[in-house]
C-alpha cells in the first residue's frame, strides 16, 4: 500500500466459505473412520494485533464469489461457494461477515444452521466435519454493505459512488463483501462474476473471463488462479475507459475511471505497468501472476494506492499534479512483496512495505533520477530511529518506520552482503516462498543462508533498536 491519508476498506461483493467454531457434534474424520469429540474452531485466527480477523479450523482452497449489484439502490445479493478443508474435528466454524444478512447456508449440499455474532457468521453443519475432509459452504446473502471503523485505522467497507462502488481496504476489507476467513494466513484462489447494470464495468483481479449482457444486465467474470490473500480481492465497479492488451503472454488490464481525464497523468503511469513489472523481474525473479493492469479511480476518499493481486488500484492523489511512477513501481513491487510472498502476523507488515518502498529506489535510479544510495543517504538523515519498522504496534502498522526504516533497511543489507548475494537474496526469496507465507525471522535465516553472514544483530539494528541510528 501507499498513502496519502489512513487507510479506507471498502466493500461490495459476494462469497461462501468453511470456518470453525462451537457445540458438540460427531462426524467422521477425512480417512472415513467415526469420531467424537469434535469441537468449534477458533473464532479469530491468532494474529496479535488482530485477534478477531480470520477463523481457526480450515484451510480454504478457492472462493466463487457470484454478486449482484445496483448502484441506485446500494443493494447487494450474493451467492458464494467455498471450498476448503477441515484441519481440526470441526463442530462448528466461523466466517468473517460484516453486516447483511445471510438467507441460507449449506455445507455439503445439506442445510446448516447459522447464526450471528456481532462480525461473525457461525455455521453449524449437520455433522461434525473431521480433520482433513475437504468440503464445500454455500453462502446465499443480500443488503445494503456498511463501511467498519476503527478508530486507529480509519474507516471502510464498500464504497457506494454514484456511478457504482469500489471495494478496497487493508488490512481488512473483505468481510464487508463475503463471508471470509479474512487473513493473509489463509490464501485462496478467487472466481469472480459480477453483474452489474449495462454500461458500467466490473473491475477486479486476475485473468479475465469475458462478459455477457441479458435484459439489461452486463456480468463480467475473472479468475485469480494464484493464492490471494482476501485484503488484496477488489470490485471496482462504475464507468471507466478499460484498455485490455497482453504483455509477456499474459492479459494486461488497466482502467481509467471516466472522472479522469483522458491521456492524463494516471493513464500516462499506468500505461508503463509493462515496462516497470519487467524491470522489477530483473531485480526479484520472475512476475509471479497470470496478469498484469492496474485500475485508477477518481473518488478523492480512496487516499492511498493498493496492490490488489495482479491489477493495483491507485487512489486520485497520486496523480493530481502529473505522472506518478513511483508508485507504479510500489505497488507493482508488491506483487512479490506481500502478494505472492505473503506475511504471517501483521506485526512483520514491513516486509511488505519495505521492499516496495525500496523498489521506487530502484526505479528512480533506472529512470534517471537520484540514485538509491542518495535516496538512502536522505532518508537516514531524515528518520526517527526512536520508531520501530518491525512490530510497530497495531496502530502504526502504517506508520513512515515501517515503509522508510524498512527499505533503509534492505538498502543496508545491500551494501553488506553487496550486490551479487544481495539480488541473489531477492531472486532466491521470492522463488523459494512463492505463493506462500513468511516472518522476519525467515527472511533473516534465509539471508543468512545465502550470504554465509550472521545478520541477526544487523536486523535488530535496522529494524527494531530506539536507542539510535545504526552506523550505515
Amino acid at each position: 500500500m501507499t498513502r496519502t491519508a489512513r487507510p479506507v476498506l471498502a466493500g461490495v461483493l459476494v462469497a461462501v466459505l468453511v470456518v470453525s467454531s462451537g457445540g458438540g457434534c460427531t462426524g467422521t474424520r477425512g480417512d472415513g473412520r467415526p469420531a467424537d469429540g469434535f469441537r468449534p474452531g477458533a473464532a479469530g485466527i491468532g494474529d496479535p494485533y488482530f485477534p478477531t480477523y480470520g477463523n481457526g479450523g480450515y484451510d480454504v482452497a478457492g472462493y466463487h464469489l457470484r454478486v449482484r449489484y445496483d448502484p441506485a439502490t446500494d443493494e447487494l445479493t450474493g451467492d458464494a461457494t467455498i471450498e476448503a478443508t477441515a484441519t481440526q474435528d470441526l463442530s462448528r466454524f466461523n466466517l468473517d461477515l460484516a453486516g447483511l444478512t445471510v438467507s441460507s447456508v449449506r455445507v455439503d449440499g445439506t442445510e446448516a444452521a447459522h447464526a450471528r455474532a456481532e462480525d461473525e457468521l457461525v455455521v453449524t453443519p449437520a455433522t461434525g466435519l473431521g480433520r482433513g475432509r475437504a468440503f464445500s459452504v454455500r453462502v446465499r446473502y443480500a443488503g445494503k454493505p456498511a463501511p467498519i471503523t476503527s478508530p486507529d485505522l480509519g474507516s471502510g467497507g464498500l464504497l457506494h459512488t454514484p456511478d457504482g462502488a469500489i471495494a478496497l481496504g487493508q488490512p481488512e476489507s473483505a468481510s464487508t463483501w463475503f463471508p471470509v476467513n479474512d487473513h493473509p494466513l489463509d490464501k485462496a484462489t478467487y472466481r469472480i462474476e459480477a453483474t452489474v447494470p449495462a454500461g458500467l464495468a466490473a473491475l477486479s483481479n486476475g485473468v479475465p473471463g469475458g462478459s455477457s449482457t441479458d435484459a439489461g444486465w452486463t456480468t463480467w467474470r475473472w479468475a485469480e488462479r494464484a493464492p490471494m490473500a482476501s485484503y488484496l480481492v477488489t470490485l471496482v465497479i462504475g464507468r471507466y475507459r478499460v484498455s485490455t492488451g497482453t504483455h509477456a503472454g499474459r492479459p494486461l488490464v488497466t482502467a481509467i475511471a471516466a472522472g479522469l481525464p483522458a491521456g492524463g497523468p494516471a493513464e500516462e503511469s499506468l500505461a508503463r505497468t509493462a515496462e516497470i513489472a519487467d524491470f522489477l523481474a530483473t531485480r526479484f525473479g520472475p512476475y509471479p501472476f497470470d496478469a498484469y493492469g492496474g485500475i485508477a479511480v477518481a473518488d478523492d476518499r480512496i487516499g492511498y494506492a493498493l496492490e490488489t493481486q495482479s491489477r493495483p488500484v491507485y487512489g486520485p492523489a497520486f496523480f493530481a499534479t502529473g505522472p506518478n511512477l513511483g508508485v507504479v513501481a510500489h505497488e507493482l513491487a508488491h506483487q512479490w512483496f506481500g502478494n505472492s510472498v505473503s506475511i504471517r502476523r501483521w506485526s512483520d507488515l514491513w516486509l511488505n512495505e519495505g521492499f516496495a518502498t525500496y523498489a521506487e529506489w530502484l526505479w528512480s535510479e533506472e529512470d534517471g533520477g537520484p540514485s538509491a544510495q542518495a535516496i538512502f543517504e536522505r532518508e537516514y538523515a531524515a528518520t526517527d530511529w526512536a520508531e520501530p519498522a518491525l512490530d510497530p504496534g497495531r496502530s502504526e502498522i502504517f506508520s513512515r518506520a515501517v515503509y522508510k526504516r524498512g527499505a533503509l533497511a534492505v538498502h543496508a543489507l545491500r551494501r553488506t552482503v553487496g550486490d551479487e548475494t544481495f539480488f541473489r537474496i531477492l531472486t532466491g526469496w521470492t522463488a523459494e516462498r512463492r505463493n506462500g507465507n513468511a516472518t522476519t525471522d525467515d527472511f533473516v535465516a534465509y539471508a543468512e543462508r545465502v550470504s554465509g553472514k550472521e545478520l541477526r544483530a544487523f536486523f535488530d539494528a535496522w529494524l527494531s533498536d530506539a536507542t539510535g541510528p545504526p552506523v550505515p
